[in-house]
């Protein structure tokens, strides 16, 4: 059994879809290109079902390890960087509340069986961390412009 995903045009599963069904017997996904909208990825229930597990399982002890001693969220800080490259670029307390933040997201996201507020939680994180790594773009989104644009309006009204 292979462990990358075989690739194949969305079209292939609906012109022939016992022969493009076999070949997840040799790969754990299949990738279904579209041409009209975004790629697919086809798998077994039972193949989603260990790989949410396996998500759950390394979210719990994550969890865990992080609340246990104080030492241990030292640790967290410690291994982030070998993990998330990007979160070098971070002040030190905004790698703390990244940590804390990402811990605590990713608990309440296995508790829901949905990680997309965690997917979201990395991008904004590492667009900040992209930030700080520019000096320019910091000055610019930090300096004060010394004015005041007025009320900002109320976007849920229609102009």
């Amino acid at each position: 059994m292979g462990t990358e995903s075989a690739a194949v045009n969305f079209s292939e599963l609906v012109n022939k879809n016992k022969q493009t069904l076999a070949r997840l017997q040799e790969s754990p996904r299949l990738l279904l290109h579209r041409r009209d909208g975004e790629d697919l990825v086809l798998t077994t229930a039972a193949r989603a079902e260990q790989d949410q597990r396996v998500v759950s399982a390394a979210t719990r002890m994550l969890a865990a390890m992080a609340r246990r001693e104080p030492g241990s969220m030292e640790l967290l800080l410690d291994i982030l960087p070998d993990a998330f490259p990007w979160v070098r670029f971070l002040p030190e307390a905004d790698l703390h509340a990244f940590a804390v933040e990402l811990v605590d997201t990713m608990r309440a996201a296995d508790s829901i069986g949905n990680s997309a507020s965690v997917a979201q939680l990395l991008i904004a994180w590492q667009h900040t961390a992209e930030v700080y790594s520019d000096p320019e773009l910091l000055a610019a989104l930090t300096q004060d412009h010394g004015e005041d644009y007025g009320p900002v309006p109320d976007p849920g009204r229609a102009a």
